[in-house]
């Protein structure tokens, strides 16, 4: 059985996309639910997604919806956790929506019982804001974006991979940390795709960046053996020179943003959300 489980934070312009979308997967071997976790949520989530009901039975979904107060995004996780049934998990974005064929492809893919991480193939949508449009197309071509299986929005663990860790611990970049429980070799991306949404405009580029950032930091100060994991190659500096060149509005932004965050990162620190 899969769970695929929803940390949804003040997500009601997304939720119903988001789960009409997964209700409208292809037949997953094993059956399915979707555990919604509303985190401290001042919105109506809740009821918006308790309100895709019918359309998860009428799609042979079981749908469970968990309000909680706030506690983190990792908290929240592990709330998620706590009610899922399936042997695969799978851990999606509130904002994300994906193809018919992905969560079939996932459950194939983790169906091995050795230790397996999964995820789809990311399309960024169009965005609204010329900024976002332009860092996102300069980002999708660095090393991280475009290498095997990010996972960003997006990861399944079969019962065997789920047990490399005990819990989501309280950190930033809990996709992160998930991911390097994992060698390269064991890291799967199926075709079948999934829309991830880039947040738009600068101020918000740099906020999330921002976060980024901590979030990887904080992972190689607390768990230093896992960045061995990470199997992506280094970005040199020939090679930012070429995609500077094949892009360079987006180059532009791209390092305006990360210039604004190293000014702003003492004052302003990290926030989570959009």
């Amino acid at each position: 059985m899969l769970s695929v489980i929803i940390p949804a934070s003040n997500e009601a312009a997304w939720i119903g996309p988001c789960l009409a979308a997964l209700f409208a997967s292809e037949v997953v071997p094993g059956g399915a639910e979707a555990v919604v976790v509303a985190n401290g949520c001042r919105d109506d989530t809740a009821d918006r997604a308790r309100g895709m009901r019918a359309l998860a039975e009428a799609r042979g979904w079981r749908l469970t919806v968990v309000e909680r107060a706030p506690g983190g995004k990792p908290a929240a996780l592990n709330a998620g956790d706590a009610q899922a049934q399936g042997e695969v998990r799978a851990y999606l974005d509130a904002d994300v929506q994906v193809a018919p064929a992905l969560m079939a492809q996932l459950v194939l893919a983790l169906s091995e019982p050795e230790p397996r991480y999964a995820t789809g193939t990311a399309v960024i949508p169009h965005a609204t804001s010329r900024i976002t449009r332009a860092y996102s197309r300069f980002w999708q071509r660095l090393p991280f974006a475009a290498g095997e299986a990010p996972g960003m929005g997006l990861f399944a663990v079969n019962e065997a991979g789920r047990a490399r860790w005990p819990g989501f611990p309280p950190i930033i970049s809990d996709d992160t940390f998930v991911r390097l429980q994992f060698t390269p070799a064991e890291r799967i991306q199926v075709p079948a795709t999934y829309q991830w949404p880039m947040i738009e405009g600068f101020a918000a580029l740099v906020r999330v960046r921002r976060r980024q950032d901590a979030g990887v930091a904080e992972i190689a100060r607390l768990y230093p053996a896992l960045r061995g994991r990470e199997g992506k190659p280094r970005l040199e500096p020939a090679r930012l020179a070429r995609l500077a060149g094949r892009e360079p509005v987006g180059f532009a932004v791209y390092a305006a943003v990360s210039l604004a965050v190293r000014l702003s990162w003492r004052q302003a620190g990290w926030v989570r959300g959009r």
